[in-house]
């Protein structure tokens, strides 16, 4: 059972390097993009404030991670010797799509608790401070490889407590997870997810609502929507996703879209920026 693949493959994520080197000054981050940042301090003293103003003081190879547009700030001073490598984060299928919309805004940690990104984050280093030809090519590979460890990472260690992170990181809750991601279009009961993860349907129902916080039929109807917002953004016609997705007409899966998003496809489709 692979529980990110199939996600990876409907929000897959480009990474574009657009500093390696020494660090010295301030550098707001205003969030304003459709793009989240991913610091890395190799080496030397970092001051990192997030979008309310609180300095986290960081002395130690750490990771800064924003996975969705947020406003961030990074000082150093030239005695904090700070050497940094950034790069911006975008995702298919937009900023706030199920996979980011389940991690934390900030995502601060030491790399010596990063266990299995060992050697993604030596050889990403050698990349940023050497001069191979094709740097920013592979460094750009090295940062998107570097997330998805890290969301193995945290899963493995059970470190997000809730949402669609927690449930990917439960043995059992998993297994209906993966199945709604890998087949939207079948009409799924309570019942067949609860046969899938090996549990009682009220035990099934139950622990998915605490740990993912909404029930197994909005969750299904979240992954629906949020698979007809990416194939609208690419021009695919409403009736072709309706039946992608598993609705019996465009106008059932425009109904839904509306109870969820608040207004039509289209009216949805017009409120995005080009």
């Amino acid at each position: 059972m692979d529980r990110l693949s199939t996600l990876l493959k409907h929000f897959n994520l480009h990474a574009s390097t657009f500093h390696q080197g020494g660090f010295c000054g301030t550098t707001p981050v205003y969030g304003q993009h459709s793009f989240g940042h991913a610091h890395l301090l190799r080496a030397g003293r970092l001051t990192f404030r997030n979008n309310r103003g609180q300095p986290t003081e960081l002395s130690e190879p750490s990771l800064i991670l924003a996975v969705r547009p947020q406003a961030h700030q990074l000082l150093a001073s030239e005695a904090d010797d700070a050497q940094l490598v950034c790069a911006t984060l975008h995702f298919d299928g937009g900023a706030n799509n199920p996979l980011t919309l389940a991690l934390p805004d900030f995502i601060i940690m030491p790399l010596r608790e990063l266990q299995g990104l060992d050697g993604t984050l030596d050889w990403l280093f050698a990349e940023a401070f050497g001069d191979e030809c094709g740097r920013d090519v592979v460094l750009n590979r090295l940062f998107e490889l570097m997330v998805i460890q890290l969301l193995r990472h945290l899963m493995a260690r059970r470190t997000i407590a809730s949402g669609m992170m927690a449930g990917l990181a439960h043995a059992q809750l998993s297994r209906a997870l993966v199945c709604i991601h890998d087949e939207p279009q079948r009409n799924w009961s309570v019942a067949e997810l609860a046969g899938r993860s090996g549990m009682s349907r009220a035990s099934f129902a139950a622990h998915f609502r605490e740990t993912v916080g909404i029930t197994p039929a909005d969750y299904l109807a979240n992954w629906r929507i949020s698979l007809t917002q990416k194939r609208l953004r690419e021009g695919r016609p409403i009736a072709l996703i309706a039946d992608e997705v598993g609705y019996e007409s465009p106008s059932a899966l425009a109904r839904t879209f509306r109870r969820k998003v608040g207004t039509s496809p289209k009216g949805w489709l017009q409120q995005k920026p080009a």
